[in-house]
């Protein structure tokens, strides 16, 4: 099979989905190894990419997704009625770097950590679906466990888990942004 109709296959399904879809599936609809489904859909991903498509595929996990390229946004938000934003405030991000980065979590330990109930941070984040139920803890009560979801690797525009920033480039990129800041203030 040649590479051209891999291609046309792989965006086909992808188009189709709507939804990430998985390695595995993408190499069953097209008839090819995992790796060479894998390795032609992110040489497809990279030519949309360079010729500046209305379109692109992003990698989410073990899956892809074709996705309306984020520069053309503006272009379409006036015909289509924009969705309603995710409200994150301070205390919703708070909740959701603690999952994010102790995960598998309870809310007992989540409370724990803000030190105030995250009762109603934890809700919206399962509502917006950047959080889900990923099993119960073997202890008295068995509290459920949450996790990031695929949403939530979207959303924030990470391939997997593991992209995370650590703790220290955080730290570090706050104080580069200040010690900026603090220059464009001076030389003002």
């Amino acid at each position: 099979m040649q590479v051209n109709e891999i291609e046309a296959i792989i965006e086909a399904v992808l188009f189709a989905s709507g939804e990430s879809v998985s390695f595995k599936d993408i190499s069953i609809a097209a008839g090819v190894d995992i790796d060479k489904a894998v390795s032609t859909a992110r040489n497809l991903a990279k030519k949309y990419k360079a010729e500046k498509r209305g379109i692109t595929i992003i990698e989410v996990g073990d899956s892809f997704q074709m996705c309306t390229n984020i520069e053309y946004f503006k272009n379409i938000k006036n015909i289509y009625e924009t969705p309603r934003k995710k409200q994150l405030t301070p205390s919703i991000l708070e909740t959701l770097a603690i999952i994010a980065y102790k995960q598998p979590v309870t809310r007992a330990m989540i409370e724990e950590i803000r030190g105030v109930n995250s009762d109603r941070a934890v809700n919206k984040l399962v509502e917006y679906n950047l959080v889900s139920e990923k099993g119960r803890l073997s202890a008295p009560g068995k509290p459920i466990l949450f996790g990031t979801t695929d949403e939530f690797l979207k959303y924030f525009g990470f391939t997997n888990i593991e992209g995370l920033p650590t703790v220290g480039e955080i730290a570090e990129n706050d104080v580069i942004g200040e010690i900026e800041k603090m220059e464009r203030n001076n030389h003002s």
